[in-house]
């Protein structure tokens, strides 16, 4: 029997497993005005005549497309990312949530979110955007400092940070922001500080990220030669376990590795991930995990925004990858995405999408080190000591 075939192999339970039949739409838009050097994100900057109308022709009908492979879903969540989003005019954001609304049933009470970025132009199109349909934004501020800023390649001051904050706070329901942190010369003090303001400004979400060296970067060139210094591995945990006390201290305990939240206002859209949901990837490097005939989809779109269009053209969809997951593969996802959470993981959903328990004896040795816990309702999760060496735990598990 072919592996597809059996139960939990990109078939038959497997296709079961969405909790709640979750299903969202992420948008991607990839230009951006300037590249960060930490950024390996697919974001682009481009100069010169820009032709805002073709693209969001090749949305919709990249939507079409999405919308004939997985028919008659509802749509929990909408999710503008980038790139920077907030870059498009709030009349091309209408038009692609009017043909999601043309393809899939949205529910009344769908989250949609647009990343932002706070500078005072972007800014003042934040009421067109609420009017277009987008009811929560998630700014990238990054530092509520102005050394930080520059050095991290960000575009506007503190100043125009908390405004455009503030701003949010007042049109949109919902709102988040970023912040990075363990930067290089910060300390613990520093960030001490630094977070206390941002609990203060923030209104019930946001996202704090360890600064991380990906490949393909500005940062990564620096620190490979020796002219970029990060906090060793026994500071960077020291500044994980003053976030997580500090959060926790203000009413906003982490639901997810880097996301902290008042109960009740986690992002529902990266929920949707996390708990191995179904959605599709719309634009120039989406990724999505679509149900097709009974079996998960992988999906990727070409990168270059150009190309991209010019695939859409031509064929109706930007697609440059359709894989049908294997059971295995499925599990090793859910893992993967589920164990960020601090709700963890269902061993029986487990079992479920992959066809395989989980070992009680690495269960047992986990625990033994204090890295995981089984929670009443019989998750498992990983505990805060746990988080620090999540990829470790999480390896073994799947093994």
């Amino acid at each position: 029997m072919d592996q597809r075939d059996k139960p939990g192999g990109g078939g038959g339970l497997a296709a079961m497993t969405t909790p709640n039949d979750l299903f969202g739409v992420y948008v991607h838009w990839p230009f951006c005005a300037a590249k960060c050097p930490y950024c390996d994100f697919n974001s682009h900057v481009h100069r010169g005549p820009f032709d805002e109308e073709a693209f969001v022709e090749g949305y919709k009908r990249e939507i079409a497309h999405m919308a004939a492979l997985a028919p008659g879903r509802l749509v929990q969540s909408v999710f503008f990312g980038g790139g920077t989003p907030s870059l498009m005019s709030p009349q091309a954001v209408g038009a692609i949530l009017d043909a999601i609304a043309g393809a899939w049933q949205v529910d009344p009470g769908a989250e949609v979110t647009l990343e932002a970025n706070p500078t005072s132009v972007e800014a003042d199109r934040f009421r067109g955007f609420r009017t277009a349909g987008v009811n929560r934004v998630s700014l990238g501020v990054q530092s509520l400092r102005d050394k930080p800023l520059a050095e991290l390649g960000r575009r506007h001051s503190v100043d125009e940070a908390v405004a455009a904050v503030r701003l949010a706070q007042s049109i949109f329901e919902r709102s988040s922001f970023d912040l990075i942190y363990a930067r290089p010369r910060q300390t613990l003090e520093d960030w001490e500080d630094e977070l206390k303001e941002a609990l203060w400004l923030a209104r019930g979400h946001v996202s704090l990220y360890q600064l991380t060296i990906e490949q393909g970067t500005r940062y990564y060139d620096l620190f490979n030669a020796g002219k970029l210094k990060l906090p060793d591995e026994d500071l960077a945990a020291d500044f994980y376990e003053l976030t997580q006390e500090l959060t926790a201290s203000a009413g906003m305990p982490a639901y997810e590795i880097s996301n902290h939240a008042v109960p009740g206002q986690e992002s529902r859209h990266n929920m949707l991930y996390w708990r191995y949901g179904e959605y599709a990837g719309i634009g120039p490097g989406a990724h999505g995990r679509l149900l097709v005939n009974h079996q998960r989809h992988a999906t990727a779109t070409e990168r270059m925004p150009f190309d991209w269009l010019k695939r859409v053209a031509a064929d109706g969809h930007g697609m440059t990858t359709d894989d049908i997951l294997t059971w295995e593969e499925q599990g090793d996802e859910f893992l993967v995405m589920g164990l960020r959470l601090k709700e963890g993981i269902s061993p029986s959903r487990f079992m479920a999408i992959s066809g395989r328990g989980i070992s009680e004896r690495q269960i047992e040795t986990l625990k033994g080190y204090g890295f995981v816990e089984t929670l009443p309702n019989g998750n498992i999760r990983v505990t805060d000591k746990g988080f620090p060496v999540l990829d470790a735990v999480v390896a073994d598990l799947a093994a």
